[in-house]
């Protein structure tokens, strides 16, 4: 079975399937039930298909006004101006606004520098829009009201969650349910014809009141799956952008955002409004997603329009808000395309073919089933002599007969299946959330169950990201500044002209800032990294704001992974200008051909000066500090804005040591993946001293194991590669490439399922490439987020274990439901199609089988498939990537326990009478109930005994899976009901105590039968 699922579903992967594959797949499924359901989290392809159709469209449409715009730009400077003038609404004035949304509106979707220059320039905008450049909107009640009833709020339409009504109508699309709706219609009129009422409209009534019961019950669980992904939904879509208002910094839901906001951006964030760069510097947008064009965009005060949903790939700057939600271009494009779902998962896919394929076995059974038991009939009445005398009674037969068949078809076809894996993945990514892990793909929650090898940040994830400066070696001399009393002392040991350049220099190249919040207290903004240098800075008795204004900025390039480090050049008064740069020690220190010495002179850098500053560096990285080294030069020959920063002839001013420590249960949570079969690998742009001293600490790097640098990996040949990669356990100076070539080896080579970790916009390409691509919330930027399969919410290590065990327990727990549901299936195909052939009936009937159709299905599904995970799931080795799904463990319980349960209800079948003393006309009916009532306590006890798959103890922790007895304690419930209350709709009788102990016995000893099978060795 597992090979033929493979041949036709298996080449669905995890991310990224091609559509012909994806396609191939649906085709084979042409024997389901209800599409309707079993297709429902299945991604549509033919909307996906028309969403990218328009989106090219749209893109097309754009990327026109994006090209006449920059055709436009020569005839402004020509003096160009709009041919009409512009009136504002009497009600926009009467709001206090001199400009209207669809006027601000059009300018930016328009790129429309000749309206924009009309206007008089942002500055004239944001005064139109009553705002400040330099403290945003006032958050006065009444003026954000009016301002949203005239400009909007940021929010697209979305489509309306589905009643619960809908669901119960999917249900009922079942064509094995219709079908057997037809049935009880037929038989309700030909028993009332017969018998009268009540008493010929019980069989017709049964099977009503039990298709009703099924779907009510399938539509509840499927109603309440809807339910979390639309929580899971809402979480995904939050986020948070810096935003001034009232003159102070904070943070804002970008569903908050208004017309006139003063939104800050940096490198990885998603443009959340159309808006005007108000300053900035070296700011580049992708515009991909909007116009489809790959080219990156500069924006400046040239040009200045930003349009929502496009990516700030590198710079940063402030944007006025002009235009929210619907309004614009991309709210317009997110209203029109619907994109045809999530790809479904693996898992589902395979499931599919499960399904299908028992599907056809069982249909071949149920005409084989219903053939059987028609000839008999016939031959029965050949022996009477009655072939052409044709009663009602015969026609209830053949009817029933006809739902006998229908039936075994609805219990054959394990349409539960699929959506089991969809049950115990929505369960998983609800109660994931809770630990913190955000699931965007339900494909990651599976995969991570596989996840052999785990290739980490160092940054925030094995570390706190709670960075101080704790040992700096300014004018050659090493300092301990941990204490801020120390810091302060430093002050007056250091020269007042280096003290001066050292403040400068922190405070100037620095993409944080040192802000008053509304307490009036003081706080830092920005990376770790830059808090901890702006808190030294201010330890030694800096002034930030004073810092700033004493200089011009002139040019900034940004911090990104590649280049390792940033740099300013600024404009000082009298005209001079200066450069500053910061970065990894070794890439600065080797820029530096000079050096401040200890009497504030600055020298030139010789071989003994390098060799203790290159000490200095690995006697920090060695203590485990993240080192920095700052340094800058005199640009006496003046500096061209449109040239890039020189990158030598810099002079040292100094080395800090970065402390970030270990996060507490890392080496734990590393040692618990060594135990899964998972390896940790850590990757980090870090010095490799520093990289090895925290992966020692965090139990990472081992005897056997190799750190390299970046440089080197790269350098290397593919043969050396294939003896290297198994070795790694710490990559250190690594640039996103390193990590996405160390990743696709992983993957292609060595056939391992890879998660990685990655907060930056340059980590999306790995993120893309991993099996599962894991983000950090926090230091995460958006790029990073729309990349990544699973956010970490608190970016800790020990979370990542946590996701890797909620994968192995929905794999786990999915096979449990499997193994469960194929022994019923097995079992109550061979008992009906046996005794039909032999004795020309079935001891189970249509009603009965619906009953045990939904114990197997829907509520055996809610049983197994909500299994919270146990800490024995990590003890196991990884399935990985060539891993069977249905193994041969569970081949192995399915086939022992389907043997066991067939010869008991055979035995009752051909010895029960003589045993229970049943004799007379109501004996059929007693040993039938029997019958019924022992096969459905041997799937009680069964469901119990497959919560374990290999152990023996099967109770431990059950009273913590409050799911699983609730139903359970239904199930026994509603069965004695059916047997002893609702005979007549279920073709039972009441049953005596000595039968009901014989039953639930029967039922009993399934279980140490299966924990004897669970002692038999296979080959795993």
């Amino acid at each position: 079975m597992e090979s033929l699922s493979n041949e036709d579903f298996g080449a669905v992967k995890v991310k990224h399937s091609p559509e012909d594959v994806l396609q191939r797949w649906r085709n084979i499924c042409g024997f389901v039930k209800n599409p309707k359901r079993r297709f429902r989290f299945t991604a549509n392809l033919e909307k996906r298909n028309q969403a990218a159709a328009m989106r090219r469209t749209n893109q097309e449409k754009l990327r026109v006004v994006v090209l006449v715009s920059k055709a436009a730009f020569q005839f402004i400077h020509a003096g160009m101006q709009p041919s009409d003038d512009y009136i504002v609404p009497g009600e926009v004035k009467a709001a206090g606004f001199s400009i209207c949304a669809d006027e601000v509106g059009s300018l930016v979707e328009g790129h429309d520098l000749a309206k924009l220059k009309y206007h008089g320039g942002v500055a004239t905008i944001a005064d139109k829009l009553s705002t400040c450049t330099t403290a945003g909107l006032t958050t006065d009640s009444d003026l954000l009201n009016r301002r949203q009833e005239l400009f909007g709020i940021n929010k697209f339409i979305e489509s309306e969650g589905r009643s619960f009504w809908v669901f119960v109508w999917e249900s009922l699309q079942d064509m094995t349910l219709m079908i057997l709706g037809v049935c009880a219609f037929v038989s309700l009129i030909v028993g009332l014809a017969m018998e009268g009422w009540p008493k010929g409209a019980h069989d017709g009534l049964g099977i009503v009141a039990s298709i009703l019961l099924v779907v009510f019950v399938t539509a509840t669980s499927d109603y309440r799956q809807s339910l979390q992904f639309r929580d899971l939904d809402k979480e995904k879509k939050k986020i948070d952008i810096q935003v001034t208002r009232d003159g102070y910094r904070q943070k804002l839901s970008i569903y908050d955002l208004l017309p006139g906001d003063i939104v800050h951006l940096s490198i990885g964030d998603q443009v959340p409004t159309d808006g005007l760069f108000v300053s900035g510097f070296s700011v580049v947008i992708d515009e991909s997603s909007l116009t489809g064009e790959s080219e990156p965009v500069m924006v400046n005060f040239d040009n200045p329009f930003l349009m929502s949903g496009t990516k700030v790939q590198d710079g940063s700057c402030k944007m006025l808000v002009t235009t929210v939600g619907m309004r614009t271009q991309w709210g317009k494009l997110m209203a029109t395309l619907s994109e045809g779902g999530d790809d479904e998962t693996p898992l589902q896919v395979k499931l599919n073919g499960v399904a299908t394929l028992i599907g056809k076995v069982g249909l071949c059974f149920a005409v084989v089933t219903f053939a059987v038991l028609v000839q008999k009939m016939f031959g029965r009445k050949m022996q009477e002599g009655m072939l052409w005398s044709w009663s009602g009674d015969d026609a209830l037969g053949m009817l029933e007969y006809f739902a006998i068949a229908v039936t075994i078809v609805v219990v054959a076809v394990p349409e539960g299946l699929p959506l089991a894996v969809t049950l115990s993945l929505a369960f998983a990514m609800k109660k994931m959330m809770n630990d913190k892990a955000l699931v965007r793909h339900l494909a990651a929650c599976e995969t991570m169950g596989s996840a052999t090898s785990i290739c980490s940040d160092k940054t925030g994830t094995l570390t706190t990201n709670h960075m101080t400066v704790v040992k700096s070696c300014i004018c050659m001399n090493i300092k301990e500044v941990s204490k801020a009393s120390v810091a302060s002392s430093l002050c007056s040991e250091i020269p007042l002209s280096t003290l001066k350049l050292l403040l400068q220099s922190i405070f100037n190249n620095t993409g944080g800032e040192v802000v008053i919040d509304k307490e009036g207290k003081r706080k830092t903004l920005g990376t770790p990294t830059d808090t901890a240098l702006l808190e030294f800075g201010l330890s030694l008795g800096g002034d930030f704001q004073a810092e700033r204004n004493a200089a011009k900025l002139v040019k900034v390039e940004p911090f990104n992974s590649v280049k390792k480090r940033m740099g300013v050049v600024l404009e000082l008064p009298g005209g001079r200008l200066r450069a500053h740069c910061k970065g990894a020690s070794e890439i600065i220190l080797a820029a530096c051909d000079k050096v401040i010495n200890s009497d504030g002179e600055v020298v030139p850098l010789n071989e003994a000066s390098v060799n203790h500053l290159k000490d200095t560096i690995e006697q920090f990285a060695s203590e485990a500090l993240r080192t920095l080294c700052l340094a800058y030069m005199e640009l006496e020959n003046g500096f061209p804005v449109d040239k890039a920063i020189p990158s030598s002839g810099y002079t040292c001013i100094g080395i800090v040591g970065i402390k970030d420590p270990v996060r507490p249960g890392v080496k734990e949570s590393v040692a618990l993946c060594r135990s899964a079969g998972i390896t940790v690998r850590m990757v980090t742009g870090d010095n490799i001293n520093t990289a090895k001293a925290i992966a020692r600490e965090c139990g990472i790097l081992t005897d056997g194991g190799i750190a390299i640098e970046g440089p080197d990996f790269r350098e290397k040949s593919l043969k050396e590669l294939l003896e290297l990669i198994p070795k790694i356990q710490v990559m250190a100076r690594s640039s996103p490439l390193d990590k996405h070539t160390l990743v696709r080896h992983l993957r292609t080579t060595f056939d391992e399922v890879v998660a990685v970790t990655g907060d930056g916009t340059n980590d999306a390409p790995a993120l893309h490439e991993a099996d599962i691509g894991l983000a950090m919330g926090i230091a995460g930027t958006e790029v990073a987020k729309e990349s990544a399969d699973v956010i970490i919410l608190d970016d800790n290590f020990s979370t990542i274990v946590t996701v890797a065990k909620w994968g192995r327990s929905v794999y786990t727990n999915i096979q449990k439901f499997v193994q469960f549901q194929l022994t019923v299936n097995v079992v109550a195909l061979i008992v009906n199609f046996s005794s039909a052939c032999l004795t020309g009936s079935a001891p189970l009937t249509a009603v009965q089988l619906l009953w045990v159709n939904m114990i197997m299905d829907t509520l055996g599904a809610l049983a197994l498939a909500t299994e919270p995970p146990n800490d024995e799931l990590m003890k196991r080795a990884p399935v990985g990537r060539r891993g069977n799904f249905i193994s041969n463990v569970m081949w192995r319980n399915i086939l022992g326990q389907s043997l066991y349960q067939f010869l008991v209800i055979w035995f009752l079948q051909a010895k029960g009478k003589a045993i229970f003393g049943l004799d007379g006309s109501g004996s059929d009916l007693v040993l039938n109930t029997l019958i019924f009532n022992s096969f459905v306590f041997c799937q009680v006890f069964n469901e119990i005994s497959s919560r374990e798959m290999e152990k023996i103890d099967v109770f431990k922790g059950i009273l913590d899976n409050y799911v699983f007895v609730a139903v359970l304690s239904c199930t026994v419930f509603f069965q004695i009901i059916i047997i002893e209350y609702l005979g007549a709709f279920a073709n039972t009788t009441p049953l005596t105590f000595a039968q009901w102990f014989v039953s639930i016995f029967i039922g009993f000893l399934g279980m140490p039968i299966a924990a004897g099978l669970k002692m038999i060795p296979v080959d795993t």
